[in-house]
């Protein structure tokens, strides 16, 4: 079955996300993986001017908001899977490959669906049961962002979590769990385009604001 074809643009955003091969770890301590992938990303930043919207790394995978104002998502993602694929084999001895396919990628061509994609990356840390709180799991751009691990990689302004009108209430809005929801943005984004349907609609229909989960 052939690749799906990339949508190449430069006005909305992408999530991003490999898995190492069988969904096995890394196979090093994930503070190291974690200064790779961070080396990286910062060629991804200044030599393809990706503008890196969030990153979290969780033990075998990683989720990666991103824009690309140059259109070139495919040539800085092949590189960046190439590089750090052969760099996490050098130090971990893996004679095979580190991931277990091409990336994943899936257009967010809204702002509502940004937002839930945004909190969906946060939230995988506490999802998956690595921490109690979105901001105190320590690979993640939150936790740099907030000053609470070192920044091994450029992020771009966040002006959602930094609104001075919004901020308490964002981390309290990171931190309010719907399992239920955040499953089903994990199917949404899955799809080349982010589409969400609603359980009580029959057709597909944005989340409001306050309908956020």
């Amino acid at each position: 079955m052939p690749r799906k074809k990339i949508i190449l643009q430069s006005d909305f955003p992408y999530h991003i996300t490999a898995r190492c091969i069988n969904k096995d770890w890394f196979r090093l301590d994930i503070g190291i993986v974690w200064s790779i992938f961070g080396d990286y990303l910062s060629i991804l930043k200044y030599e393809f001017r990706f503008e890196i919207i969030s990153f979290v790394l969780m033990h075998n995978h990683f989720h990666l908001l991103v824009r690309t104002p140059d259109q070139n998502l495919s040539v800085g993602m092949n590189y960046f899977m190439r590089e750090v694929s052969k760099e996490i084999s050098f130090q971990s001895g893996r004679i095979n490959q580190t991931f277990g396919g091409p990336y994943h990628w899936c257009l967010i061509n809204s702002l509502n669906y940004f937002y839930n994609a945004y909190k969906y990356t946060y939230r995988n840390p506490v999802e998956s049961g690595l921490s109690e709180y979105c901001e105190s799991y320590p690979y993640s751009s939150l936790a740099t962002l907030l000053g609470f691990q070192k920044i091994h990689f450029p992020i771009s302004e966040d002006a959602l979590l930094f609104n001075p009108d919004l901020q308490i209430d964002i981390l309290k809005w990171l931190n309010t769990s719907n399992p239920k929801i955040h499953k089903e943005i994990s199917f949404a984004l899955k799809k080349p385009i982010f589409k969400y349907r609603k359980n009580d609609s029959n057709k597909e229909t944005i989340i409001e604001i306050d309908e956020l989960y």
